[in-house]
């Protein structure tokens, strides 16, 4: 029996580590660790947290103040990870990503910082790449082909010829004509500039296309200088490797070629508004019934005092926190709005708090109503006072987010970092941002003296507060040519007095780039891994499965930190047709409606008491060896603190066996769903493009499409704006009955001495002797689709349906798609095509390859790359690129997992028959893939007369499009 090595032991405050001291340290008792805080005597400020976790995790981050809206921070963030003094290779960063076990590997600009966050779980690693992001940050090349390439440039429409149409490139100046075309973002960026006029938070940090153009090469390494050095930086590391290995790593790349520096990156106080103020801004948008949104906001007091921050963030949860809450309900059953506005609640992201509620999914001109509803709300909120219990209910949550450590959505260890950077940066305690407990004892304390602490902090700090702005985000359907006619009367005037000389210029400078893309870089500069590092063994968690009537329990003992998980997946008899499409709404509307005696507002209030949230969801996959099998099911989930695990099980009764559905919530329900997607559309056209691709080629893909895509928005709007309540309700109630009927396995996730929670409640709802139906679908005709909507840019993909699981290509196919998105699609459609992203996706269990690209600003060049991969796989690939493509691809067949999701997954799969055995042979298989394997599965199963094609963009592409051979059926969305 092997015995776990100890956690390094924390140092104490005041000892040297080099030249380094030890400032403070910290118990962190919720999450098991130590906080340790370090000071350089350059300035550098450095976070450590010791915690027994096999996932470790590195950031540095800098206070980047921008003065106008070029983008400089932002495509500064890009440059650094294109090549420095170490590794003068042309894009390191995108290069590391198939060289590394990563768990994650990223960089973030936001408004008053920029970020750079991995995290990885092999220690080797974990030091190749610590030593590429030291080198990045602190020493990048910054090449001016490198400037021009993802910031800005002039370019011909056919590059080496000067008298075609002129137009604007790179990767940045396209990202962000995407995503100032979103409103969820157009909205956030503008609230900053209302609420803060005279800061950093007036600026576009993203980059407003109008602006990016004047940033100049000089600007940009200006701002690195000032703001890119070890006095300005914040260092944070997390996990078990010891702290004095890695600080001597970074003293030894960085600290000992600096010395202090001092920048003024502070921002000061808004000035206060002495009365409340209007604004308003449009996006492109035809949806001019319900495509507006409007958010009453109010600048709070500093983000750094700790317990107004928890008070805030506590009274948002109370106020906005769930359908019943008393801000929430008067503004959803309004009627003027379909789901509260994207900026909604507190926010802590600023020097200065703020705070927001409204509505979207309303028509223009509504300011008035809604900011009078809001207004009134709080008031009578005030008058009536708040009930003690919703208060109750919302500390509850804050203290089962505090025990909870999952890494479901994002690695913990860099929430970690993130919870700890809002107090650190803005000049608080960072012990603050990980620990509750202190603040906690005074709220509670503050509260038994004064029961109404929160009703004087709304009549205080919002009510009587004139500093207070209500925003109009107001859709218009000219924007979007307007903004191409500005964009082309930006380049006339810029270009306006080019001389011959000029023009050349720009030829010779494009041809520069091309020929700087094409150059061959070595890459053994960079460090990698060998495959001798991918793990080929597939975790075997430990769980007890019994029978319970007609399903099956299994109990998964981990060390969740006191809460419990309990899983209900229903496996589905036969569906009948006219109820399919009815599922996902069925799974979205399950938890937010009533249940048993309850209303949904009653439910609402029971849940957010005893839980920490439940859900929904449909299971759409396929069996190991045959695509047409498909199992559908419904899984229901919960969790919450252990001692809350009887009560969680009830609620989850209740809403298997008695969901309450009325017209009036349902009708409430869709419109918000419908605004959700509307919205997803423009921000991720790809995932819509591959969908609908996916759809003509394959069973799982034509059901996902119904499911989840831009069939089911259609099915959705039908509903919401054809009638059709009455004839769904009847379907839900149908389906209640046949999710009763379904054969159901159960797993609960607990410490040992809660996993034998019972369950009985939960098994004895399933009575019924209907067997588990695989339902039949069949894909659609291959008709290549066109979807156009309110972009300036287009999402482009193509798919192929290609083998099961067990089928011996599937490994193949999966490297192959990590060896064309790093060798291949990423320097023809983003280096050189400028989009901002280009995609090859394999996923093994539905079968389908996919190549996709997005907030591109090509559609027939992306096709023909797509169409020339096959070409490419005959071009000069050695052992280098087969490597690396194994390396990544193994990534995704050893997902990050934690207490919560590690039974999860190995339960679910093994009665899915993705048991370990058969894991443990695919790794097998993918670590021997050869070259002549790439070419032989994509000679078998990527053919063009096997592909199917689709597109999300602003403007029908057939002109384009048709010298390919591809003719689009053009609808709108």
């Amino acid at each position: 029996m092997t015995t776990a090595e100890p956690l390094p032991a924390a140092p104490q405050a005041g000892t040297r580590l080099g030249r380094y001291t030890v400032e403070r340290t910290a118990d962190l008792p919720e999450m098991q660790g130590t906080l340790v805080l370090l000071r350089h005597e350059n300035g550098a400020r450095h976070a450590h947290v010791i915690r027994d976790d096999e996932n470790s995790a590195f950031g540095v981050t800098f206070p980047t103040v921008p003065r106008d809206s070029t983008g400089v921070a932002h495509i500064l963030e890009h440059l650094v990870l294109m090549g420095s003094q170490k590794y003068p290779v042309r894009d390191p960063f995108f290069a590391m990503i198939p060289r590394s076990l990563n768990t994650f590997m990223n960089a973030m600009t936001a408004a008053d910082w920029t970020t750079y966050p991995f995290s990885t779980r092999n220690e080797k690693d974990y030091f190749n790449l610590l030593g590429v992001y030291l080198d990045a940050t602190f020493f990048p090349l910054m090449r001016y082909e490198s400037f021009r390439q993802d910031g800005h440039r002039f370019e011909f429409a056919t590059p080496d010829d000067p008298t075609t149409e002129l137009k604007l490139q790179g990767v940045v100046y396209n990202e962000m004509k995407g995503a100032m075309a979103t409103p969820g973002s157009v909205l956030h960026r503008a609230f900053g500039k209302a609420l803060y006029p005279d800061l950093t938070y007036a600026n576009n940090s993203g980059g407003a296309p109008s602006d990016i153009p004047s940033l100049t090469h000089q600007d940009l390494k200006n701002f690195h200088a000032a703001h890119y050095h070890p006095s300005n930086a914040y260092f944070f590391t997390y996990g078990k490797l010891p702290l004095e290995r890695i600080l001597a790593v970074i003293e030894e790349h960085v600290m000992g070629h600096f010395t202090a520096s001092e920048l003024d990156v502070s921002i000061p106080d808004q000035p206060p508004f002495p009365a409340p103020r209007r604004e308003t801004v449009t996006y492109p948008s035809s949806d001019v019934e319900r495509g507006a949104q409007v958010a009453v906001g109010w600048k709070l007091g500093l983000s750094s005092d700790a317990d107004a921050n928890l008070r805030w963030s506590v009274l948002s949860d109370v106020l906005l926190g769930n359908p019943a809450a008393p801000l929430t309900r008067p503004l959803i059953d309004s009627g003027l709005g379909s789901a509260l506005t994207d900026v909604s609640g507190y926010r802590d992201s600023y020097r200065e708090g703020a705070f927001a509620a409204g509505l979207k999914g309303l028509p223009a001109g509504k300011a008035d109503e809604v900011e009078a509803l809001v207004l009134d709300t709080l008031r009578a909120i005030v008058h009536d006072g708040i009930d003690p219990e919703l208060v109750a209910s919302s500390l509850h949550q804050f203290e089962l987010s505090q025990k909870e450590v999952s890494n479901a959505r994002f690695p913990f260890a860099l929430g970690v970092m993130f919870r700890l950077l809002g107090p650190w940066m803005s000049g608080g305690d960072p012990v603050s941002g990980l620990r509750l407990d202190a603040q906690m004892e005074r709220l509670r304390a503050d509260l038994s003296g004064n029961a109404r602490l929160f009703e004087d902090l709304i009549q205080r700090e919002l009510l009587d507060n004139p500093h207070r702005v209500t925003l109009e985000l107001a859709p218009d359907p000219d924007l979007a040519a307007r903004a191409e006619a500005d964009e082309q009367a930006l380049v006339q005037r810029l270009s306006a007095e080019f001389t011959d000389e000029d023009r050349a210029r720009i030829v010779q400078e494009s041809l520069r780039l091309k020929e700087v893309q094409a150059e061959p870089y070595d890459p053994s500069t960079l460090p990698t891994l060998a495959l001798e590092d991918v793990p080929t063994s597939v975790p075997r968690v430990a769980y007890g499965k019994e029978d319970a009537g007609r399903g099956v329990v299994g109990r998964a003992a981990q060390p969740t930190g006191g809460l419990t998980y309990v899983d209900v997946q229903v496996k589905l008899p036969e569906v009948p047709a006219d109820l399919l499409d009815t599922l996902p709404l069925y799974a979205f509307a399950v938890t937010r409606g009533g249940a048993a005696d309850l209303d949904y507002l009653a439910l609402a209030r029971r849940i957010e008491a005893v839980t920490g949230g439940v859900s929904a969801s449909v299971g759409l996959g396929t069996t190991p060896d045959d695509l047409n099998t498909l199992r559908l099911n419904v899984t229901f989930a919960g969790k919450a603190l252990a001692r809350n695990g009887d009560a969680l099980v009830g609620v989850l009764r209740d809403i298997i066996a008695q969901p309450r559905f009325t017209a009036e919530r349902l009708e409430q329900l869709l419109k918000q769903r419908l605004a959700g997607m509307k919205a997803g559309v423009v921000s991720q056209g790809h995932v819509y493009a591959r969908r609908l691709a996916a759809a003509q080629v394959s069973p799982a893909g034509a059901l996902g499409e119904r499911f989840d895509g831009l069939t089911a928005l259609n099915t959705l709007k039908g509903i919401v704006e054809g009638g059709g309540l009455d004839a769904l309700l009847e379907r839900l109630s149908r389906l209640r009955d046949l999710i009763l009927q379904g054969t159901p396995a159960l797993l609960v996730t607990a410490t040992p001495d809660d996993v034998a929670l019972d369950v009985t409640p939960l098994t004895a709802l399933f009575t019924g002797t209907a067997e588990p139906h695989h339902p039949v679908i069949t894909p659609g005709a291959r008709t290549p689709q066109a979807r156009t909507t309110d972009s300036p840019v287009a999402f482009n993909a193509v798919a192929w349906q290609a083998v099961p699981y067990t089928h011996p290509d599937s490994p193949a196919l999966m490297v192959l798609a990590t060896l064309l998105r790093s060798e291949y699609l990423l320097k023809e459609l983003r280096e050189k095509g400028g989009a901002y992203g280009g995609f090859a996706t394999y996923d093994p269990r539905e079968g389908v390859f996919a190549m996709l690209s997005y907030r591109d600003p090509h559609v027939r060049r992306t096709y023909e790359i797509f169409r020339d991969a096959r070409a490419f796989l005959n071009t000069d690939l050695g052992q280098r690129e087969l490597t690396e493509a194994i390396l990544s691809a193994s990534t995704a067949l050893d997902p990050l997992t934690s207490p919560d999701t590690i039974g999860r997954m190995r339960f679910y799969g093994d009665l899915a028959g993705y048991t370990p055995e058969v894991l443990e042979t695919y790794k097998a298989r993918l670590l021997a893939t050869t070259h002549d394997d790439l070419r032989r599965v994509m000679d078998e199963w990527l053919t063009p007369g096997r592909a199917a094609y689709a597109l999300v963009a602003g403007r029908d592409p057939n002109e384009d499009t048709r010298e390919l051979g591809l003719t689009f059926d053009v609808q709108g969305i």
